[in-house]
């Protein structure tokens, strides 16, 4: 799996079309399985990977 694979919140928001916020809370629903990384900041930090967004766009899980 290369960097290009994981995607940021931030850009996981811009596929969708929805704000970061709710990409994270996806996230934390269990709706959008993420990688978590370690954070020294007060805001944990996540990436999905291509493969995982492009699976549930296909069942429509999102929409």
């Amino acid at each position: 799996m290369s960097n290009s694979d994981l995607l940021t919140v931030a850009e996981v928001a811009r596929i969708l079309r929805v704000d970061g916020t709710t990409v994270r809370r996806w996230v934390k629903q269990g709706v959008l399985e993420a990688v978590v990384l370690p954070h020294v900041n007060t805001r944990q930090a996540y990436r999905i990977k291509r493969e995982t967004l492009n699976k549930m766009l296909g069942e429509g899980v999102l929409q």
